[in-house]
């Protein structure tokens, strides 16, 4: 089998770009128009006009291209292949004598192409954009003292008090509702010169219904010409400040870089902390190539026959079918490796392997 680009690998993979862009491009668009329409509910709301709403949604298009990719890239892989069967040039490419491995390469490769860019683009653009777009709500939702940048972590003050936090998280505490854990917190006194009155650092700021309560609190209290340390195991923090509009500010698992996923979760390791939930967003992004090509292939074969005869709805329902089965496959694995707890490069690795073993089936039938 010839690896060399040949123009038979231009125009079959001119085909399958052309029809993978415009499926991609209408399933982008509908994400975003229900997003939008989504936020309709929060215009008006302290600040939140109309236009903040459409750049909050501009802002989350890397990350809402990304995930849609997938199946964008099967339902027009399958459109792109079921048009050329359908005027018989497939059909002249294998009188040739191309096999249809060779010809499943060509679609890689332009797939590939593509795959590359939303790789690059999930540890750039789509973080950035993301990080822009939560920013932007909570500084029109709950006004301009609350803020967020992608290295300092979150920042909110309350009167003459500015707090830092380098993290946090939200957790479902059986019925009495959620708890927002602030960690690595510092909190700055400004007195009336400008100067800082007093630092305090705590391990974690927690917050539930009776209030906040900050653990491993050092407290440095600066006079004139002194300076004081106290440190306190737990104390009470009397604070006004909304965990809601502080919960907007924490990078979710998703939104977050590899390389910020790995620091994240060697973090939560070192203090025995849960790191699934970042573990199952970091092996997620390093199987996302391989789940695009695996199940792009698993659908070549009915291309070779199938689709033959098939109008476009055949075709747009065989894309359909397979992104949902794999997406079903995805879900459950991941699910599985939740509950018993084994590892999630096993769950990520399951579905391509059985869709690849779906798709070796299906040429070998085809073949005979």
């Amino acid at each position: 089998m010839r690896l060399r680009p040949m123009r038979f690998d231009l125009y079959l993979g001119q085909s399958v770009f052309t029809t993978v862009l415009l499926t991609w491009a209408v399933l982008v668009g509908l994400d975003v128009v229900m997003a939008f329409s989504g936020e309709f509910k929060d215009i008006g709301k302290n600040g939140y006009t109309l236009g903040h709403a459409a750049a909050w949604v501009l802002y989350t298009v890397p990350r809402r291209a990304y995930t849609m990719f997938p199946t964008a890239a099967v339902i027009g892989a399958l459109m792109g292949l079921g048009q050329l069967a359908a005027t018989s040039e497939l059909t002249a490419l294998r009188a040739l004598g191309l096999s249809r491995k060779r010809l499943s390469v060509s679609v890689a490769i332009a797939l590939s192409l593509l795959t590359a860019v939303m790789v690059l683009s999930a540890e750039t653009m789509g973080p950035w954009g993301q990080d822009r777009a939560d920013a932007l709500k909570s500084s029109a939702k709950w006004g301009r003292d609350i803020s967020t940048t992608r290295y300092s972590g979150l920042w909110a003050r309350e009167g003459d008090t500015f707090l830092s936090a380098a993290g946090g998280e939200e957790q479902l505490v059986g019925d009495k509702g959620t708890r927002l854990i602030l960690r690595d917190v510092r909190l700055y006194r400004i007195a009336e010169d400008g100067g800082i009155a007093s630092l305090t650092h705590a391990d974690t700021a927690e917050h539930d219904r009776d209030g906040w309560v900050l653990t491993g609190v050092r407290r440095d209290t600066f006079g004139e010409r002194s300076a004081t340390r106290e440190e306190v195991a737990r104390e009470p923090w009397n604070s006004k400040l909304d965990a809601g509009a502080l919960a907007t500010g924490i990078a979710k698992p998703r939104n977050l870089s590899v390389a910020e996923l790995r620091t994240s979760i060697e973090y939560r390791e070192r203090n025995g902390l849960d790191a699934r939930d970042y573990e199952d967003v970091y092996w997620s992004r390093w199987f996302y190539p391989v789940n695009v090509l695996a199940l792009c292939l698993a659908a070549v074969p009915f291309a070779f026959g199938s689709l033959r005869s098939g109008g476009m709805g055949k075709r747009l329902f065989l894309g359909i079918l397979f992104a949902l089965g794999f997406w079903l496959l995805q879900l459950f694995f991941g699910r599985m490796a939740g509950a018993l707890k084994f590892d999630y490069r096993i769950a990520y690795a399951l579905p391509p392997i059985v869709m690849l073993a779906v798709s070796g089936l299906l040429f070998r039938r085809k073949s005979g």
